[in-house]
Order: structure tokens, then sequence, then C-alpha cells
């Protein structure tokens, strides 16, 4: 308990630095003793506070659905920048703008979810067709659909002039948030909190079909409800701030490393540990090149894809 409070402590702070960075100069002292001129108060009323609230929910729901499908998957690599999850929904995004562009933002976000779900599901299709020898054939396969998937939407985005559209939907930035275009994120985290109420069952489906079923389980029942969370889950973060790489992969390994497997007890620590990072990439973004920012998408693929390629390297067995 004094460690995960002691976690709690962090991201609190991180939350409190974020509410008082950025371009505008908002005083905590003159907010909290409420002195603040009336800009500066609808600056953080309207853009810092959401601002903060969607960098923590975002952050603590992508980290969650890459452990439910590393779960799922039964493969540490695996998350939804990996698997052709977010390249999915980013179809989905320009399927919307091309066919249905005046759908409200909830809408889009069902359009997007249901894409996201049938490359999931694809992936998944494709990875019980093949042999696999190595962990890493696992994430291959996934970057590989998601470089085809990202490939026809680039085409069709192109081919209708759409890119600058498409580029402003799915590029991972938190600028633009603003108070009443973030709130499909709690939609998120309500879905994040029945995965953790059903994480019992996740982490009995993540031992194999025959053992699940021998236990009672209904697997492919319990796999599809997994997947309906981590497509509506991405779908919620993409359309509100565009995709967020390699979250869902560092964060539960990290998890893994410290507290195991049991999906219950790593699930409150996976949500804290990516709202924290979240933070602290954004955070970073603003003030390395003040007073421009770096897009957390950025800022996170340059994180992430330093970790992966360390715990590639890492898993890679070396000849004696």
């Amino acid at each position: 308990m004094p460690k995960i409070l002691a976690a709690i402590a962090v991201l609190v702070v991180l939350a409190f630095i974020s509410l008082f960075v950025g371009v505008s100069d908002v005083s905590p002292w003159a907010i909290l003793s409420g002195n603040a001129n009336s800009q500066a108060l609808d600056v953080f009323v309207i853009s810092r506070v959401p601002r903060t609230l969607a960098l923590v929910l975002a952050g603590a729901g992508m980290a969650c659905c890459g452990l439910l499908m590393q779960m799922l998957a039964r493969n540490k690599f695996v998350e939804p920048s990996t698997a052709g999850t977010t390249e999915s929904a980013s179809l989905g995004i320009l399927f919307v703008l091309l066919v249905m562009p005046d759908l409200p933002v909830f809408a889009r976000m069902l359009v997007a979810g249901a894409f996201a779900l049938a490359g999931t599901s694809l992936f998944l299709f494709i990875l019980r067709q093949i042999p696999l020898r190595s962990p890493l054939i696992v994430p291959l396969v996934g970057l590989m659909l998601g470089g085809v998937i990202s490939a026809i939407t680039t085409f069709f985005a192109y081919r209708f002039d759409m890119m600058q559209s498409i580029a402003a939907w799915t590029m991972g930035d938190f600028s633009s948030v603003l108070r009443g275009r973030y709130e499909l994120l709690w939609i998120g985290f309500a879905l994040t909190g029945l995965a953790y109420f059903a994480a019992d069952r996740f982490t009995v489906a993540g031992m194999g079909e025959a053992f699940a079923t021998n236990l009672g389980l209904n697997y492919r029942r319990v796999t599809a409800f997994g997947l309906f969370i981590v497509s509506m889950v991405t779908a919620c973060v993409v359309v509100t701030c565009g995709v967020v790489p390699f979250l869902g992969l560092i964060v539960p390994n990290l998890v893994s490393l410290l507290f195991g497997d049991n999906m219950r007890r790593s699930l409150p620590w996976v949500a804290i540990f990516g709202a924290a990072l979240v933070l602290a990439c954004d955070i970073a973004g603003r003030l390395v090149i003040h007073p421009y920012e770096i897009p957390i998408g950025t800022m996170m693929g340059v994180v992430g894809a330093a970790i992966f390629l360390f715990m590639l390297l890492r898993s890679t067995p070396r000849a004696a």
C-alpha cells in the first residue's frame, strides 16, 4: 500500500506541474489564491485542466490496453501500435472523413472502434495461421500488418487530397485538447475499469485456450470482450488526441518485471505508470524548445522505440 500511495503522489505532482507549464503565464499561486485575472483563469479552466485530465486518461487507457493485448496474444511485445490496432483506427477515421464527414465525434469513435476491432481480429487470425518459433515474430507480424494498413490509408488520403486532415486527426498531440473535446476519454476509462473487474478471466485466458476451457471458461467470449475493450479505448484515444505509440509496450513490461504477471495486481500499477509516463513526456515536450512544443507522439516515439529496441536486444539469445 505505501508503494502505490507513493506512485500516486508522483502522478499528482506531475499533473500539478502539467497544469502550470506552457506558453501562457498561469501562476499556481494566483490560481490557488483566487487572484488570477480572467484570461489566466480561462486558460487554466478551458485548456490546462482538460489537457492534464486527457493526458492521465489516455496514458492509463493505452497502457492497460497493452497489458490486455499481451495477455490475449500471450506475447510481451504486443500492444495497439505493434498489432495494427491504431493503424486500423486511423483508417476508420479516414473512412468517416471521406464518406460521412458530418458525423458527430461519438459516432466517429464508434466507426474507428469497429475498424480497430477488425484490424486486431485480423492480427490474431494471422498469428493462428503461422508457426511461431520465436516471440519476436509476433510483433514483426503486427508491424507488417500495421504497415500495410497504413499504406492503404495513405493511398486513399493522397487520392482524395486528405493527407493534412488525416495527419491532424492521427498525430499524437494534446495541444489542441480543450474543454468539450476530451470527454470521450472517460468512456475509455470506464472500459478500463471493466477490464479490471474481469482481470481474473483475462489472466486465465492468457494461459491458452485449452487451459482456459478445462477450467470452464468460455475462451472465445472472453477474448472477444478483451478485443472490444482494446478497440474502443484505442479509438477513444485516437479520435481525441491521435496515436501515442509504444506506451502499451513499455509500461506493462516494466510493471511485469516489478510485480509479476497477475493482471488484477498489475493493472492499477500499469494505469499509474502509463499516466505518469505520458505526463512526463508531454511536460518535456513543452519545455525542450519552449515556447514551441514537441508533440507527444514524437516524444513517445523516440522514448518508446529506444526502449523497444533495448527489449528486443535483451530478449535475443546470444551464442556462447
